[in-house]
């Protein structure tokens, strides 16, 4: 996945999540939840450290970090001990965190276009376009549906699921180095893009 990737996915990771609950639609829940997050990108009265405590808490309030985190781990998860499910929770929360506030935060008004939605069920896909000025950018997003919310657990940008990128490289590493060896890089990683 490529810088321009990761920048686009973080700012679209950030406006999917919805705010509140309500028995809509899950795009009626990604297009409104865009305004509530440039509301906070656009406040110039937010000092940096407010601005990325309000988006934090918006990112932490709507993401299905079980069900993401299962599915990236996918056959390790069954392998893992409840003690290290709990720890690769919390490590790749905040890995997720720490990777998009900062790209989030590059927002330069980019058009996020709304297309088909897709409900089977608890689950649902949303297609989206982002339009910058030179460029247009597939996104789909997979939610679940718990009580009267939707819930982001995957993005697909130009046909590659977050999921999927992460749990190819998650895997390799647990075969080499074990559940400590991914662990201790997951914290790292965090390390350095929180300086």
């Amino acid at each position: 996945m490529t810088v321009r990737h990761l920048c686009l996915l973080a700012l679209l990771i950030s406006l999917a999540w919805p705010l509140t609950a309500s028995a809509n639609t899950p795009k009626h829940d990604i297009s409104g939840t865009v305004d509530n997050i440039l509301v906070v990108l656009r406040n110039h009265e937010l000092s940096a450290e407010q601005r990325r405590e309000q988006l934090s808490n918006l990112i932490r309030q709507r993401f299905e970090f079980t069900v993401m985190s299962r599915s990236t781990l996918g056959k390790n998860w069954r392998k893992a001990s409840t003690e290290q499910r709990q720890e690769f929770m919390k490590l790749f929360s905040d890995l997720l965190e720490a990777t998009y506030i900062g790209r989030i935060e590059s927002y330069t008004n980019e058009q996020v276009l709304y297309g088909e939605e897709k409900i089977r069920g608890k689950k649902a896909l949303v297609k989206t376009l982002i339009k910058t000025k030179t460029v247009e950018i597939p996104i789909d997003y997979k939610l679940v549906k718990k009580e009267n919310s939707w819930f982001v657990y995957d993005v697909v940008i130009e046909g590659v699921s977050l999921v999927r990128n992460f749990r190819s490289s998650y895997n390799s590493i647990i075969d080499r180095e074990g559940f400590d060896g991914l662990f201790g890089k997951m914290r790292t990683k965090i390390a350095e893009l929180r300086k």
